[in-house]
């Protein structure tokens, strides 16, 4: 009865949504690709900082993230760096964010992409845009966290 451990590799970081967006809610996707484009992931060639997603059709399109060619493999092959790529969800997720997204103006955004079990996965956030007032907030937060981590490091 031994449990397999859900081991994940993180390949790129969308750390500036974090700071743009207030996330409501997170989700898990596959992505469809090509064979060259798994290449360059594994490789770690992916930007996701423009990245966002539709849903079209009953369908989550995965639009604007940057997976660069791969460079050892003829051009004939290689992909378009920018494409619109498909994401692998399940229709009662699609359902779920086809309401909040047109009901309460909400947007998708790719947080993370990783590998997990030999897939590469996205983690998709349904998010609202921050307001300024609220980045100021965060900044201030974090730097009394700071602030207080060095005042009881100093203590020891």
């Amino acid at each position: 009865m031994s449990e397999k451990s859900e081991s994940y590799k993180i390949i790129s970081d969308n750390r500036q949504a974090r700071y743009l967006y207030e996330i409501l809610e997170t989700f898990e996707a596959g992505i469809e690709l090509r064979g060259t484009e798994v290449k360059s992931i594994r490789a770690g060639k992916v930007n996701l900082r423009d990245g966002f997603a539709l849903v079209r059709d009953g369908e989550v399109m995965l639009l604007n993230v940057h997976i660069s060619p791969h460079h050892t493999t003829s051009q004939i092959f290689n992909h378009d760096p920018r494409r619109t790529r498909k994401l692998l969800m399940h229709r009662q997720e699609i359902r779920k964010l086809i309401g909040k997204v047109e009901q309460q103006g909400l947007t998708l955004v790719p947080l993370k992409l990783y590998l997990k079990r030999g897939w590469v996965k996205v983690d998709l956030a349904l998010v609202k845009g921050k307001k300024l007032h609220d980045k100021r907030e965060d900044i201030k937060r974090r730097q009394d966290q700071r602030d207080i981590q060095r005042a009881l490091k100093g203590r020891d």
